[in-house]
């Protein structure tokens, strides 16, 4: 089993969908990953910074699903990232309320020892230059780097961006980020262009409408479940990320095709994720859900066809 370091927030989060609003509760890109990649029993470590006024119980809730919390900086004097988030009726766009970026202006990450010489490094959405710090920690070169991003970072660092990108094996972005990045509409084009700036993998999330993985001329599709209520979107992407990146941790098998195996497990746990605000219904999850969710995603995408 290889070990998994994690980059990313964690976080305070105020959630508003048309199901109902929360007031402040734990979320990040590295909480989500974490919890997610913690189903498949892996050796993980988030990196990530907080302040004085976060919890000692959210942490203890990541210790207890064995992720290791010693490259999380506490801060004391200072404040935890929060970020406040509405969600129109779609559930596909929402607008941003408030965004304090707090101890996070000045975060610099340091990885703790015992996982520098880590075979997978998942590197959660945050400024290009701290994941660049990330990798320029490693003793060892990982097996496989993963790289997670956003809208935000292309439109006010683009060329450390580009920078990350050139240095990693697989990249996670949305349908409209991947446009944004290459310049093409057609998500086959735009994923060969993501290709040429050196990542091997891309992996397209659209959200409701499932995931894309290519790999040079391969290509593969995975639906999302459709489910009877979606109450709250935020930190599905960085569950599938965190099932992705757990999934190929647990097998440390890296080919194309257990790929796919990755990506099913990654939209599986995403589509948990959603069914209760914020990180409640990861926290919950047992393996047998797990189980009975895959067999559902089975018989969705199986069938025989007469020739």
């Amino acid at each position: 089993m290889s070990k998994l370091v994690i980059v990313g927030t964690v976080a305070f989060d105020a959630i508003e969908t048309p199901f109902g609003k929360t007031d402040k509760i734990l979320g990040g890109a590295a909480t989500y990953i974490g919890l997610s990649a913690s189903n498949f029993g892996v050796d993980a470590a988030a990196v990530s910074v907080v302040g004085g006024d976060f919890p000692q119980e959210y942490l203890d809730l990541l210790s207890d699903r064995n992720v290791n919390v010693d490259g999380v900086e506490i801060v004391k004097d200072g404040k935890t990232f929060f970020w406040s988030g509405k969600y129109h009726n779609d559930m596909n766009s929402r607008d941003t309320l408030v965004t304090e970026l707090n101890v996070l202006e000045t975060f610099n990450p340091v990885v703790p020892n015992a996982y520098k010489d880590a075979e997978i490094v998942m590197l959660g959405n945050l400024h290009p230059l701290v994941q660049l710090g990330v990798l320029e920690q490693m003793t060892t070169k990982p097996k496989l780097v993963i790289l997670d991003t956003m809208d935000f970072w292309m439109n006010i660092a683009l060329d450390d961006l580009k920078h990350v990108i050139s240095k990693v094996d697989v990249i996670t972005i949305n349908d409209e980020e991947a446009r944004q990045l290459s310049g093409e509409y057609s998500l086959v084009n735009a994923a060969k262009k993501i290709h040429s700036m050196g990542p091997k993998y891309v992996v397209i999330k659209k959200g409701e409408h499932g995931a894309l993985l290519f790999h040079n001329d391969d290509m593969f599709y995975a639906p999302a479940l459709p489910l009877a209520e979606v109450f709250d979107p935020t930190g599905a992407g960085d569950t599938f990320a965190g099932g992705f990146a757990g999934y190929l941790a647990k097998t440390e098998d890296l080919s194309f095709e257990n790929m796919k195996n990755a990506v099913i497990y990654g939209s599986t746990l995403a589509s948990f994720c959603v069914e209760k605000f914020g990180t409640e219904r990861m926290v919950n999850l047992t393996q047998e859900d797990i189980k009975n969710r895959l067999k559902q995603f089975k018989a969705l995408t199986q069938f025989n066809i007469q020739s």
